[in-house]
């Protein structure tokens, strides 16, 4: 299997939902016998009629298929809504929460446990699986509370964006393993191969973003083959077909095009594997959402700087990616883009600052984070975010005329308005 079937399936399994409520479907129809031998064994047997017993276990299975069916259409609709309120991007994030799918997993192995058990009700009664199908329905209750609790916070501004904060820390830490107070191992060669022609350059066969590319294959392919591999598109770059998708420095003639494609998934829309990127991106379109117009919350914005501020704190600590891989010979094997530490200050604050000129709010919050990010991280990260500030100090003399009001946002406020005003202590 390559490495791009391994990922698809990989990627398939992760975002679908339907593979653990099926695998609890035959967990469900696996245990009844197990079960119903063990009560052979032991000679257990229920008092309870017959007739009444078969009753009760078929209404509680014809109302647990009625359950599920109604705890999927509400967790679409409100999906749905909450999409259309933060932003579409957030489905991905939501449905490949774990305990999400588990809850619905339990409620099919449920399900069929109850049909099961009653396609095994005859003359007699078994007393444990009846029991056990019985007060089940009890678990999918509670089960049910727990979820609606769950949904309802994690569909609420704060709880989406903490779970983007989360997903986006956890892919900022795989990817730039290395903090700045680590020492440098990588060496320093400059591949003057890559300033000539290229020998071969392989296209896509397919459209779509590019998700993710398997390093150690790709290094070890040119290794073989005695070459420097570029991969051309950024991960999260849309491609057509025909587009470039490697070129190749070097002799490379044993290097097989099939095997290059295989090593690169291009998928429908971007993720968060191997791209850090876009959980800003995500959290950014969060913000431009609350600071449209027609939703106007500035609120919300607000705690998107707050996992803005937390992920440009947690990129600005670390060696990001020189673009260059090399062998274990200390040899430039593969060579692709990543973004620079400016790309990611452009992208977190460019477009909230832009939808966000005219609230006070906003202009605070940015204030206070470009200020604490200036004097908390390294002094080589401190020009980007000094250019940043520099244009929310125009932005705010552009928008507010009234001297009262521009001194208000000229104030760095970590909770936009209502925070700390100023560095002493404040007045009663």
């Amino acid at each position: 299997m390559t490495w791009l079937q391994r990922y698809r399936v990989r990627h398939y399994v992760a975002h679908s939902i339907w593979i653990l409520p099926v695998l609890g479907m035959a967990a469900g129809l696996a245990a009844v016998p197990l079960l119903h031998a063990a009560e052979q064994a032991l000679g257990c047997e229920s008092t309870v009629n017959v007739d009444a017993a078969r009753a009760v276990i078929g209404t509680l299975a014809s109302s647990m298929f009625t359950f599920i069916v109604f705890v999927c259409s509400a967790l679409l609709v409100a999906v749905q809504l909450a999409s259309a309120q933060l932003t579409p991007r957030i489905i991905a994030v939501f449905f490949k929460s774990p305990g999400i799918q588990w809850i619905l997993t339990i409620f099919v192995f449920i399900f069929t446990f109850s049909l099961a058990v009653l396609a095994r009700i005859g003359d007699s009664v078994p007393a444990l699986t009846t029991r056990l199908a019985a007060y089940s329905c009890l678990v999918c209750l509670g089960l049910f509370l727990y979820l609606i609790d769950r949904v309802g916070k994690a569909l609420r501004p704060s709880g989406a964006l903490r779970a983007v904060g989360v997903l986006g820390r956890r892919v900022i830490e795989n990817v730039y393993p290395r903090r700045l107070s680590d020492a440098s191992t990588s060496p320093h060669e400059t591949p003057a191969v890559l300033n000539g022609e290229p020998a071969g350059t392989v296209t896509s066969l397919r459209e779509g973003a590019i998700l993710a590319f398997d390093i150690r294959g790709l290094v070890a392919m040119a290794r073989r083959a005695d070459c420097v591999i570029e991969l051309v598109p950024q991960v999260g770059d849309f491609v057509a077909i025909g587009d470039p998708l490697f070129r190749v420095y070097g002799i490379g003639d044993s290097l097989s095009t099939d095997a290059l494609r295989q090593s690169v998934a291009v998928g429908q829309e971007r993720t968060l594997e191997q791209d850090p990127a876009l959980a800003l991106r995500v959290i950014v379109d969060i913000a431009s959402k609350g600071l449209s117009p027609a939703i106007n919350d500035p609120t919300t914005a607000v705690l998107a700087i707050d996992q803005i501020h937390h992920l440009l704190r947690n990129i600005g600590g670390r060696h990001l990616d020189d673009e260059r891989v090399y062998d274990e010979a200390g040899r430039v094997r593969l060579v692709y883009r990543t973004p620079a530490w400016e790309d990611f200050v452009q992208l977190a604050v460019t477009e909230i600052r832009h939808f966000g000129g005219e609230s006070i709010q906003i202009a605070r919050r940015l204030r206070a984070m470009l200020e604490n990010l200036i004097e908390t991280l390294p002094a080589a990260r401190a020009a980007p975010l000094r250019r940043e500030l520099s244009l929310l100090e125009r932005s705010t003399e552009r928008f507010f005329q009234e001297p009262e009001d521009r001194a208000a946002a000229e104030i760095s406020d970590f909770q936009g308005v209502g925070g700390k005003c100023g560095p002493g202590p404040q007045s009663a």
